[in-house]
C-alpha cells in the first residue's frame, strides 16, 4: 500500500513592522524635543603636587600670582609678597571688570613670560563669580584703532581655597 503524503502547503509569513514602525515615529521627535543642546568647554587645571614643597625650594624665587576671590573683593596678590591690589564690587554689585584686567595688563607687562595663576576662592564665593574671573584672568580684550584684540593673558590656572583668616579674641592673647 502506498501512502498518499498530503503536501503541506507552505505559506510564508510576512514580518509585521507597522507597530514598530509606529513606535518610531512618536519616539523619534519626542527624544529630538528633549535633547539638551550644549556647548562644554573644558578648562585644565593644575593642582599642585604631592612633592610641590620640595621643588619649590629648588627654583629660583619667581612671582606666584593669586586672585583671592571673596564675595566682596577681588584681591589680586603675590605668594610672597603679598596684597598688590584690590578690586572691589561696585554699587549695582557686580565686579568693576575693567579695572580687575588693567591690573592683570600691568602685571603682564612687568612679567611677559608669566603663564600661571592660581584662583584662591572664598567657600561662600558663587559658581558664576568663578568661572567669570577665569574668564578675565586668561584672556582681555583690548581696544586699538577700532578693533577689538584679544591678548592672552595668564592662561594656566590653578583652583583652591582661600587661607582662613584666625580670629583673635583678647581671651586668647
Amino acid at each position: 500500500m502506498k501512502r498518499i503524503r498530503k503536501k503541506r502547503m507552505q505559506e510564508t509569513v510576512e514580518l509585521n513592522i507597522t507597530a514598530f514602525l509606529n513606535l518610531m515615529v512618536v519616539l523619534v521627535p519626542f527624544l529630538l524635543i528633549t535633547a539638551v543642546f550644549s556647548r562644554m568647554t573644558v578648562l585644565e587645571l593644575n593642582l599642585p603636587a604631592l612633592d610641590a614643597a620640595a621643588k619649590e625650594a629648588n627654583e629660583d624665587v619667581k612671582l606666584q600670582l593669586q586672585v583671592l576671590i571673596t564675595p566682596d573683593s577681588l584681591v589680586v596678590q603675590d605668594a610672597l609678597l603679598g596684597k598688590l591690589k584690590e578690586v572691589g564690587r561696585r554699587e549695582d554689585g557686580t565686579f568693576n571688570w575693567k579695572h580687575f584686567t588693567d591690573v592683570l595688563l600691568e602685571i603682564k607687562s612687568r612679567f611677559p613670560e608669566e603663564q600661571n595663576i592660581a584662583l584662591l576662592m572664598d567657600p561662600k564665593v558663587t559658581y558664576r563669580t568663578m568661572i567669570d574671573v577665569m574668564d578675565h584672568v586668561r584672556y582681555a580684550e583690548i581696544v586699538q584703532s577700532a578693533t577689538v584684540e584679544l591678548v592672552e593673558l595668564f592662561p594656566n590656572v590653578s583652583v583652591g581655597d582661600a587661607p582662613s583668616e584666625q580670629v583673635v579674641t583678647e581671651g586668647d592673647v
